[in-house]
């Protein structure tokens, strides 16, 4: 620090500095007098001093040293005394102790070794003096310096500052969640989904925001207004996740201040169970649908926040598991979708969380219409494709007659690709009965679906999240690669349609194939490789995914010496007669 940064201050306190020693020393006859007045003047005034200063200089102790390890343990002791001020009588009583207290110090505030003790005593006032925090605020170091308890009082009356500080926080956020849709380690064990709630709030970004916040409603509301407006700017359903975590991480610290006035706090903390065991069960779907349906009238507006929560992709994913495996036992009871109360909120939940968007951005605040057709047509129409599954697998079991084996159904009904065009819920629903027969390593089924996939609503089959799934999924089926028929339905039937319009889809078929290429055929391999050559449009990410693909294929390719030796192996082998067999 600069000589004047060193004593800031001090002459305001009438305590003498280095420019009056240097003053003194430039008008003096005697400097040595001079000095040894200014060290009387200035230094411990402890009379038991004065012997024992002598005694250090004759062990060499520097002067300076002593007076930094008194002064350093002053500091810590005065520290302490501040926290303990903090604590200890009535409210006001403290409370005036460390405004006095603040008054005296705070022309020291810029003096490094001082600097701490008035930070701490700010930290410990619930109200510092605007006058100090706009002081502090105008100076950039002073604001870096100072503890998150001063700057939440800067924040709450300054939106656009406090933007500033959380803007990187949330970019920071997007990116993580994207590189885990993105990431090269492709698995149906592990996934998107995989981890629980509770690891996903210790992550660094809600860990951040959790500790600005601290027990502040007013900044709580302000990166929520945060959220919604980059969720409407963008689109992006991962601001709708952190909005439940941030929640979820102050419910954690039992912060009541700002759970007990969050209206969706019971609602997100029960949704968070289900979320937990990826599954809604009775008890809690009776606890979610009494939330729903005691809205109030002139509450409606917490709709537009409880669908937010319900936006959440780990809440979708939750809703929409739990829908697929209602479907399987509504089959099994020989029931029909609308005589089950709990698969009507299931699709009552989704619609509310997929209309989160138009709810906020029209700003009204109304549970959208579930549409009959849903129930009575396309799930039902779901189930069929349950039965064809059961009926196909018990008549490969039957001894087959002259008419041989029947095959599997490979129409689809044009009712199920329509349904998938045109309404959200019925193509988020149908996904996820693809992802589901995909993991069951059902080839059949997966083949006959789809095509219906190439359209659907507003892209989804080439959404992020679905792709990660479907890859992570396919690793089951990973034989079916060596097939010219599979491959050529897989990726020139669906993927190379929406490939060179959708960089996401470019990029997702390059991770199938970095992890898949030993299985597909050399020739198919080839002519893919061709076909997801970057363009001059594409991406970084999807010239290194391209190059990391092509180096791994030339590992593969046999060396000229191994090309001639192979016509030697195809020789006929002497039969070696076995023990057995003699």
């Amino acid at each position: 620090p600069g000589q004047a940064e060193m004593y800031a201050g001090l002459q305001e306190l009438g305590v003498a500095n280095g420019e009056d020693l240097k003053e003194t020393l430039t008008n003096c006859t005697e400097p040595l007098k001079a000095i040894e007045q200014f060290q009387t003047e200035n230094g411990v005034l402890l009379p038991s001093l004065q012997y024992a200063l002598p005694f250090l200089d004759l062990h060499g102790t520097p002067r300076l040293e002593f007076h930094q390890s008194v002064f350093d343990e002053l500091r810590e002791k005065l520290l302490e005394r501040v926290s303990a001020i903090a604590l200890e009588g009535k409210v006001e009583e403290r409370y005036k102790k460390l405004e006095d207290l603040l008054e005296k110090s705070f022309s020291l505030v810029k003096m490094p070794s001082i600097q701490p003790v008035v930070m701490c005593v700010m930290k410990h006032l619930p109200k510092v003096p605007e006058k100090k925090l706009k002081l502090v605020m105008a100076d950039k170091d002073l604001y870096k310096a100072c503890a998150v308890e001063v700057k939440r009082q800067i924040w709450q009356d300054n939106q656009a500052l406090f933007g500033d500080e959380v803007s990187p926080l949330l970019k920071q956020y997007i990116l993580e969640k994207e590189n885990i849709l993105f990431s090269n380690d492709i698995s149906f064990l592990q996934n998107f989904f995989s981890p629980s709630p509770k690891t996903r709030r210790q992550g660094e970004v809600v860990q951040k925001l959790t500790q600005m916040i601290g027990k502040n409603v007013k900044l709580y509301d302000m990166v929520l207004q945060f959220l919604r407006t980059l969720f409407l700017r963008t689109r992006n359903v991962h601001y709708c996740t952190l909005r439940a975590e941030l929640l979820m991480s102050l419910h954690d610290l039992e912060i009541s201040e700002i759970c007990t006035v969050d209206p969706c706090h019971k609602f997100t903390w029960c949704l968070d169970a289900c979320i937990r065991e990826k599954f809604v069960d009775n008890k809690r779907a009776r606890e979610l649908q009494g939330f729903l349906d005691g809205v109030k009238k002139g509450q409606e507006q917490v709709l537009g926040d409880l669908s937010m929560i319900l936006c959440d992709p780990f809440a979708i994913n939750t809703l929409a598991l739990s829908t697929i495996r209602h479907l399987q036992d509504l089959v099994g009871q020989d029931t029909l979708p609308r005589e089950s109360p709990d698969l009507l909120l299931l699709l009552r939940m989704l619609s509310l969380g997929q209309g989160a968007w138009d709810m906020i951005d029209s700003q009204v605040f109304k549970e959208p219409k579930m549409e009959a057709e849903l129930i009575t047509r396309f799930l039902p129409l779901l189930m069929s494709f349950v039965v064809d599954d059961h009926t196909f697998t018990v008549d490969q079991k039957l001894p087959s007659e002259e008419k041989g084996p029947i095959p599997y159904p490979s129409t689809i009904p044009e009712a199920f690709t329509k349904f998938l065009q045109e309404n959200r819920i019925a193509c988020e629903i149908g996904l996820y009965y693809i992802l589901h027969i995909t993991k069951q390593r059902n080839k059949n089924a997966f083949l006959r679906l789809l095509p219906a996939l190439v359209e659907t609503f507003s892209d989804l089959a080439f959404s992020d999240i679905f792709l990660h799934l479907l890859t992570g999924n396919l690793t089951l089926l990973s034989d079916e690669f060596a097939l010219e028929e599979f491959c050529t339905s897989l990726f020139d039937g669906f993927f190379l349609t929406a490939c060179s319009r959708k960089e996401n889809v470019h990029r997702h078929v390059l991770r199938l194939l970095l992890h898949l290429h030993h299985k597909v055929a050399p020739a198919k391999l080839e002519s893919l490789q061709k076909a997801l050559e970057p363009t001059k449009q594409s991406g970084e990410a999807v010239k290194e995914l391209h190059n990391q693909l092509s180096e791994k294929l030339e590992l593969r390719k046999p060396s000229p010496a191994e090309v001639t030796e192979t016509p030697s192996m195809e020789l006929p082998l002497p039969t070696v007669p076995t023990p057995a067999s003699r």
